[in-house]
């Protein structure tokens, strides 16, 4: 796991090459076919060369929630661990594996007249006002949200109001998809050459046709609801202003890079404090890790 552009895949290319493993894709934008280089997703040779799942995995507009990666993802996992082999799970959605490690409880689906009501609640009252309600009904979830985070707030208050049960108790019930020890190995690297990696990275997708992407995105005529993860997409979103000729290309390149770079921050501080067991380091130091403990698991697996 790690932050983006911090050269996750080109590290598991590294070690899936010399040991074959599948690699699993851990990340929120890959699994949607059509957006690949805005999501940095394996290229053809790549996944000539290494197999990688969990890339493509549906259409827009359908949602691929993080529930429903990781009971997919546990669908691979298990067929390679039948097979003697150990998977390697790779990205950056640090929500993702919670949700494959820790579990997703079952929580019933909102209803959409209270979700409304909330949203233009939220419009006239302000989040903060909201956020105030939901620590009346759900000290936790209130706590553990950033006061201003609209959508996970307005998502809060909608499930304790649609099923009469806090956020906190459904998620109490959470069971994993893998009921097993997961080593957990952050790449890191130094924050300044990460903010200029990404700079970097941005301008040469912008090159490879990423444009191509957008207007793509922008010309689908789905009505994508504005709450649909694509329409949030890191850069995508930003590259979409220029396209609807909200901006200019060098306003909405600085704005996406910025974007992205705030992104990176939120993995980094998520990392920190959801993969607390985590080893942490760079990929020199990670590279001889992972390896021996890919040849651990696939040890006991033979036995």
């Amino acid at each position: 796991m790690g932050a983006t552009c911090s050269g996750k895949s080109s590290l598991a290319m590294k070690v899936a090459a010399e040991s074959g493993v599948l690699i699993v894709c851990c990340d929120s934008m890959q699994v949607y076919r059509g957006l690949d280089i805005g999501t940095a997703k394996a290229n053809a040779a790549e996944r000539a060369c290494v197999r990688h799942a969990m890339l493509d995995c549906c259409d827009l507009p359908d949602v691929f929630s993080a529930a429903r990666w990781a009971a997919a993802a546990a669908v691979c996992i298990r067929e390679e661990n039948n097979a003697g082999r150990t998977p390697l799970i790779v990205g950056g959605s640090g929500l993702y594996l919670k949700a494959l490690c820790e579990g997703f409880a079952d929580i019933p689906p909102e209803k959409p007249q209270i979700r409304a009501d909330l949203q233009q609640r939220c419009d006239a009252e302000g989040i903060k006002a909201l956020h105030a309600q939901l620590a009346d009904v759900d000290a936790l979830t209130a706590e553990r949200l950033n006061p201003k985070d609209t959508q996970r707030i307005v998502r809060a208050l909608s499930v304790f109001l649609s099923s009469g049960r806090p956020l906190s108790a459904w998620l109490a019930e959470a069971v994993p998809e893998v009921p097993a020890d997961v080593p957990v190995f952050v790449l890191d690297m130094a924050r300044d050459a990460l903010r200029e990696k990404i700079a970097v990275r941005f301008q040469l997708m912008l090159d490879a046709g990423w444009l191509d992407e957008v207007h793509w995105l922008n010309d689908l005529d789905l009505h994508l609801a504005d709450t649909h993860p694509v329409l949030r997409a890191v850069g995508y979103r930003q590259l979409q202003a220029y396209v609807r000729d909200d901006c200019s290309l060098a306003e909405a390149t600085a704005k996406g890079i910025t974007a992205t770079r705030h992104y990176a921050k939120r993995q980094r501080t998520w990392f920190s404090h959801q993969t607390a067991d985590a080893v942490c380091g760079d990929a020199v130091m990670l590279l001889p890790l992972i390896c021996a403990a890919l040849a651990k698991s696939n040890e006991q697996l033979s036995k």
